[in-house]
């Protein structure tokens, strides 16, 4: 019997700590520039790979805040088509801006700045044989973003692109030559931001940062219905160059914010990428499949 209630009492104590933590770990979240912004809780943040990849770089950085940076999450910046284009997150710091484009990826990764795609390599495991998967490369996508964004606040100050990589992958062969194009995983960026501000005097003064900050911050607050536009468009112009008598509708639950032809699986939240079938009847043709394959196995048609 004493026995018993000692391990009741442990077991008690245990779940106590764990809710004690978890409210503190919450407290402290809701603080965070991020939750102000996106509005997301910690529960969803953390159950959906896109949005816990945008948290994870925000937290890498999250000490620039004392030294006057400021973040945006997810803002959708306005094109010339009456669309929009989508980017992660970006940071506005007396040294200029950084664009950051979070790509959750696992295996080796091999691409080149100019290549049009990069390859991942998957190793051979238990029940499954090592394969090759190609994705588009993540700086022409982040260009895009950066040239929207320049049309939108002007190019007077550096614009630096990043890409930052999960830990669980390994940048084998990744060939980078402009020296406003940086590559890293997520465990390198702190470093390579602060090279990046060691090597720049300051372009924007501590007001120019504000005001930047609030012109772009509207973009952030962008509804529901017009992010389910923005991915219906994008949509729509990708189903069209394969199959013009689409109507390019897309379910709600498809995908989270998408940009640059990119959306999320709705199963497990990694990115969907264009992926080429090789055997079957249907060899040849291009279909959507999650990058956390074979983990999850969700596809869907183009």
């Amino acid at each position: 019997m004493l026995l018993f209630l000692i391990s009741l009492l442990f077991l008690v104590a245990v779940l106590v700590f764990t809710v004690v933590c978890l409210i503190v770990t919450n407290i402290g979240f809701r603080k965070t520039a991020y939750h102000k912004i996106t509005h997301n809780t910690l529960l969803e943040t953390k159950w959906d790979t896109g949005k816990n990849g945008e948290y994870l770089t925000y937290r890498k950085l999250r000490a620039l805040e004392k030294q006057g940076g400021r973040f945006l999450f997810n803002c959708y910046l306005p094109k010339n088509t009456n669309e929009t284009t989508e980017v992660d997150v970006i940071l506005l710091h007396t040294s200029g801006v950084f664009v950051f484009e979070s790509k959750n990826y696992s295996g080796w990764i091999f691409g080149d700045e100019n290549a049009q795609n990069w390859t991942q390599t998957l190793p051979q495991g238990k029940g499954r044989k090592a394969r090759k998967e190609h994705f588009l490369n993540p700086i022409k996508q982040n260009q895009l973003h950066i040239k929207w964004l320049k049309k939108l606040v002007g190019d007077t100050f550096p614009i630096y692109s990043v890409i930052v990589f999960s830990e669980r992958c390994t940048l084998k062969r990744v060939d980078v030559q402009s020296d406003q194009a940086i590559v890293v995983k997520r465990d390198a960026l702190w470093q390579a931001v602060q090279e990046c501000i060691s090597k720049t005097e300051n372009k924007l003064t501590p007001t120019a940062v504000q005001e930047l900050y609030e012109e772009l911050y509207p973009y952030t607050q962008t509804t529901e219905e017009e992010k389910q536009k923005h991915i219906d468009n994008i949509y729509a112009r990708h189903t069209s160059k394969q199959n013009p008598e689409s109507n390019g509708s897309v379910s709600k639950n498809t995908a989270r914010q998408a940009d640059n032809y990119t959306l999320y699986c709705p199963r497990c939240g990694g990115e969907l990428v264009p992926r080429i079938a090789k055997k079957g009847e249907h060899a040849g043709d291009i279909f959507y499949g999650c990058e956390n394959f074979p983990r999850c196995r969700y596809t869907r048609k183009v």
